[in-house]
């Protein structure tokens, strides 16, 4: 039966549609087991350097986004990034299986930075843009986004006097 459906253009389209589902919901699974095992290994590494927080800014627009600062904190007090060397897992679309690789603190804050920007708002430096900054939370062991969206908007008036 299978295969007289999958015979039809719609049939060989369901097909398809069916495996395109099944890669990206593997995907999307591979992708939370990375992203929870970076935050556990980034949590650590700031928790043994003495940092508190670390405080991500970034800005897009016109289809141009970048990260403009990336602030260490003990406290209060901005401190200088340490020269920590993390091991972050990475996925890869149409891979099994989560890679590794090695950088350092700041380059795996400015990653998953990224990738937490692509996840939750793809398309952030796009058009208008966005602006906003991330706060890597320590102790709480928690990544809070501040994120604001910029839009262009019109109205139209009729009057008639």
């Amino acid at each position: 039966m299978t295969h007289e459906i999958a015979a039809t253009p719609e049939g060989n389209l369901a097909v398809a549609m069916a495996q395109f589902d099944a890669s990206q919901l593997a995907h999307q699974t591979l992708s939370t087991t990375a992203m929870a095992q970076n935050k556990e290994t980034l949590f650590a590494a700031m928790r043994a350097a003495g940092l508190t927080e670390i405080i991500v800014t970034f800005d897009g627009g016109g289809d141009s986004g970048h990260i403009e600062d990336i602030d260490a904190r003990r406290g209060d007090a901005v401190v200088p990034m340490p020269d920590t060397e993390l091991t972050l897992a990475q996925v890869s679309w149409g891979i099994s299986e989560i890679s590794t690789s090695s950088m350092s603190l700041s380059e795996a804050v400015e990653t998953l930075a990224y990738d937490l920007l692509s996840d939750s708002h793809g398309g952030w430096e796009n058009c208008d843009g966005a602006f906003g900054a991330f706060h890597f939370d320590a102790a709480a062991g928690t990544i809070l986004l501040d994120y604001n969206e910029r839009f262009t908007s019109s109205a139209q008036f009729n009057h008639t006097f």
